[in-house]
């Protein structure tokens, strides 16, 4: 009997809820840049990277590789985005992400590489295991506010094409 390896596309067995939210992935954004519409990154500002006070809020510069384009943000105001009916953009420049597409239900999204590899991870799994509510308080993980669609094991092998179709733009 042939055996399955662990980087099929096909269902694995299992995916724990490991309480990602989605500030877990603002430390590093990947977009389209303003300039010349290559990759760009949303990082935060170095001279302010020192921890404490809210990831949320920290300033953040974009820069990009390609055209040498560097903006800062210092502001109050922050967009997170919410739903799959546009695309979506960063929260701190507005500038679309890089990792996108559209698919017949909406748009499927994510912030960087690992943000999409835990999309991934929780599509191909056939049990999905909830983060238990009871020790953290934390009610709402990053898989848990997915849109209903992405979870849907009927959608299972659109939703990984559309992340191969990311992936396959997505060489940064």
């Amino acid at each position: 009997m042939p055996s399955h390896s662990a980087t099929d596309d096909t269902a694995t067995a299992r995916f724990r809820d490991p309480r990602s939210t989605e500030y877990d992935f603002l430390g590093s954004i990947l977009v389209r840049c303003p300039g010349c519409e290559g990759a760009a990154r949303v990082v935060p500002a170095p001279e302010h990277s020192a921890p404490g006070g809210r990831i949320l809020f920290r300033p953040r510069r974009l820069v990009c590789g390609g055209c040498g384009l560097s903006r800062t943000w210092d502001g109050r105001c922050v967009s997170l985005n919410r739903g799959t009916h546009h695309p979506a953009t960063d929260p701190y420049f507005g500038a679309p992400l890089w990792l996108q597409t559209e698919t017949r239900h909406g748009w499927l999204w994510a912030y960087n590489h690992e943000h999409l590899d835990l999309i991934r991870r929780f599509v191909r799994a056939s049990l999905r295991e909830s983060a238990p509510r009871y020790d953290t308080g934390q009610r709402m993980t990053l898989v848990a506010r997915l849109p209903v669609w992405i979870k849907q094991a009927k959608n299972r092998a659109e939703v990984l094409r559309a992340i191969g179709r990311i992936h396959a733009h997505a060489i940064v």
